[in-house]
C-alpha cells in the first residue's frame, strides 16, 4: 500500500509529458497551412447530403422492435421456451 501511490503519481505524470509531448509533435507536423481543418462555420453551411438507404433502415427500427415485442408476447402465451421460442420468433418477424 506505501508503495501503490507513489507508483500511482509517477504512472500519471509520465502520461502527462507523454501525452504533452505527443501534442507538441502533432501540432509540429500539422503546422501545414493545407492540412488545417476547415473551420466548423463552413461545413454547416454546406448543403444536407440526401437521405440514404440507411436512413430508412433507421426508420423501420421503432416498428421493428413493436413486431418484435408482439412476438415475444405471443410466443410467452403459446408457452414456447427455448429454440422453438427463437424459430417462432423468427418466423414471426417475418411474416406480414
Amino acid at each position: 500500500m506505501r508503495t501503490f501511490l507513489p507508483a500511482v503519481v509517477a504512472c500519471l505524470a509520465l502520461a502527462f509529458l507523454v501525452s504533452g509531448w505527443l501534442i507538441a509533435t502533432a501540432a509540429a507536423a500539422g503546422a501545414n497551412p493545407s492540412k488545417t481543418p476547415a473551420p466548423a462555420s463552413a461545413a454547416s453551411s454546406a448543403a444536407p447530403k440526401p437521405a440514404t438507404a440507411g436512413a430508412s433502415i433507421d426508420n423501420d427500427a421503432p416498428a421493428r422492435h413493436a413486431r418484435r415485442t408482439a412476438c415475444l408476447k405471443d410466443a410467452k402465451t403459446r408457452k414456447l421456451v427455448g429454440a422453438r421460442r427463437t424459430a417462432y420468433v423468427k418466423d414471426c418477424m417475418v411474416a406480414p
